[in-house]
């Protein structure tokens, strides 16, 4: 088997909820508080991992966070009961409450930066989970993230494993959200992108002024070393500041990038042309097709409401690309008749599908962010927990077990109930014997 690229998808968690706590996250924002729906968020993942693994994608599953966050909490000051310190923590302390019970994990774009290992040093697939310190409801996921992909990539001959960055802002790291790797073919060796919103140890140097960078130059230096990845194939690419304070606080929501393509809106980046002739040089001479999106054709907040530039694009078995798109693109004139022409030109991509992923378009994330990218071998595939991969068998029982444990509707309110961590732990218990997963959760190693 020649080498293919897996989407391992996010299973979104049994505590789905709408928070409003991304600054600088339009989306999510615009729906705090509002009623969400757990049942309806897992079935429409797993809906899109189906769809995918039936268009002959290799497609995989992680499994979400525990939350609430109960140790977080104790180490907070709340004592007693895990009743009580729900109870204490929600009126005393709501937004940290919060914070402790965030859905956030559904988006593995953010939950690691991953390298293949065609471009690694010592020749092994290398993975570091974000740190994600610039917000403290991500922060708290890197660890258990550590164990999930560890009990997914569990093989030190083919996979290696880094401890995420310090947990400091000077080396903010949000993962694949803002990586792509760009190649003639997922075999060969390519050229690694990392796009960085600020310069941490040079405030001199341009940033955005109203919504936080999330992403340092230093912390994409850091990971490029950790994977032992060349100066030759690297790019660090800056994003455009002013982007980020229209509320483009990651790469992946105004930029994608799948083999030779690089799609992008033409305002994504701050030295377009020196990045992009940067790219085709480390390239070389085999052709890259930068396909960009001009503001007249596709104003910035169509792409930030659509997520246009959130969507998976996929290579399919006949080597022709297919883009898959929330259906917030196809509603939106604009967006929908750009999608439309685009297949019509000279580039590899030639299809469009529409996906309904509205439970985590209003969370502030959509069909890109819901996926890890990880290009392997086939003797490298083989090595993966078989038991984390998408077939008929395991969509059936992924179902099950949904429509069994998660809830019709939950309200922020809802998580300060006893009996809903005792659901979620239970629910995610047996998670873990049908992924193969062993003791990842806090709650199973005490």
């Amino acid at each position: 088997m020649k080498q293919v690229e897996v989407n391992f998808d996010g299973l979104v968690g049994p505590t789905h909820n709408y928070a409003g706590l991304s600054i600088g996250n339009v989306a999510s924002l615009n729906n705090a508080n509002a009623f969400s729906s757990p049942k309806q968020a897992a079935l429409q993942g797993l809906q899109k991992m189906k769809a995918l693994h039936d268009m002959g994608m290799i497609q995989g599953v992680l499994a979400p966070q525990a939350r609430p966050d109960i140790d977080t909490l104790r180490r907070l000051g709340f004592t007693g009961s895990d009743s009580n310190v729900l109870e204490q923590a929600s009126k005393r302390a709501p937004e940290v409450f919060s914070a402790c019970c965030s859905a956030s994990s559904m988006w593995t774009a953010n939950a690691a930066t991953v390298s293949p290992s065609a471009d690694t040093s010592n020749g092994k697939v290398h993975f570091t989970p974000a740190n994600l310190t610039n917000k403290f409801h991500r922060s708290l996921e890197p660890e258990v993230t550590g164990r999930i992909l560890q009990a997914t990539f569990d093989n030190d001959k083919y996979f290696q494993h880094h401890q995420h960055l310090p947990e400091n802002e000077h080396f903010g790291d949000e993962g694949a959200a803002n990586h792509t790797r760009l190649c003639s073919d997922y075999g060969h060796a390519g050229i690694e992108m990392f796009v960085y919103g600020r310069y941490a140890f040079d405030s001199s140097k341009p940033a955005p002024k109203k919504f936080p960078a999330r992403q340092t130059l230093e912390a994409s230096q850091a990971v490029a070393r950790l994977h032992g990845l060349s100066d030759d194939t690297t790019v660090f690419v800056q994003q455009n500041p002013d982007l980020i304070d229209q509320g483009v606080f990651h790469n992946d929501v105004i930029s994608v990038g799948n083999q030779n393509v690089l799609f992008y809106h033409e305002q994504a980046f701050l030295d377009t042309q020196n990045a992009l002739d940067e790219i085709q040089r480390k390239f070389g001479e085999q052709k890259l097709h930068f396909i960009q999106v001009d503001t007249k054709t596709v104003p910035v907040q169509d792409a930030i409401k659509t997520y246009l530039f959130n969507t998976q694009i996929i290579t399919m078995a006949n080597g022709e690309m297919t883009i898959i798109a929330p259906t917030e693109c196809e509603e939106n004139p604009i967006v929908a008749n750009y999608l439309q022409e685009l297949t019509s030109l000279n580039t590899p991509i030639k299809k469009v599908h529409y996906f309904d992923v509205k439970q985590s378009m209003r969370n502030g994330g959509g069909p890109a962010c819901l996926r890890l990218r990880v290009a392997m071998t086939g003797a490298e595939l083989e090595a993966v927990n078989q038991h984390t991969l998408m077939s008929d068998a395991v969509f059936v029982r992924l179902n099950k077990w949904v429509n069994k444990h998660y809830r019709d509707q939950l309200s922020v309110n809802d998580l300060r109930d006893a009996q809903l961590l005792d659901e979620t732990r239970s629910a995610l218990d047996e998670l873990t014997q049908i992924l193969n997963l062993g003791s990842i959760y806090p709650f199973q190693r005490q």
